[in-house]
């Protein structure tokens, strides 16, 4: 656990701020809302949920659902095989991205259900 100090905006403060695996995790999901926002999906954060899909999306009729893996956490053959159900269950595209320290983003399609 590392320890920044931060400028937080409301208090107009500086605060400390851990950085631990959940507050790196769900920056990393921020950065992903973002960048999906920015391709014109209306997404959602499944917040704390520890399930399988951290983000939700759509966009024309489409569904996208976004499990986010940082560092060196990466998707068991389990954990594929139930966001694939998901992927069935909501007839959408289900993606894993892939932040590795110094590389870019890496986005793998898990399912895609077929038009």
């Amino acid at each position: 656990m590392t320890e920044n100090l931060i400028w937080h905006q409301t208090l107009g403060v500086l605060v400390h701020m851990v950085s631990t695996p959940y507050t790196r995790g769900r920056s990393r999901e921020y950065q992903v809302l973002r960048q999906l926002r920015q391709e014109g999906w209306l997404c959602s954060r499944s917040a704390a949920s520890h399930g399988p899909v951290d983000i939700f999306a759509g966009r024309n009729g489409r569904i996208l659902m976004v499990q986010v893996k940082s560092g060196k956490g990466r998707a068991t053959n389990e954990e594929r095989r139930i966001i694939t159900e998901w992927g069935k269950a909501y007839q959408g595209r289900v993606e894993i991205w892939k932040y590795k320290k110094g590389k870019p983003l890496e986005r793998e399609t898990v399912y895609e259900e077929a038009n």
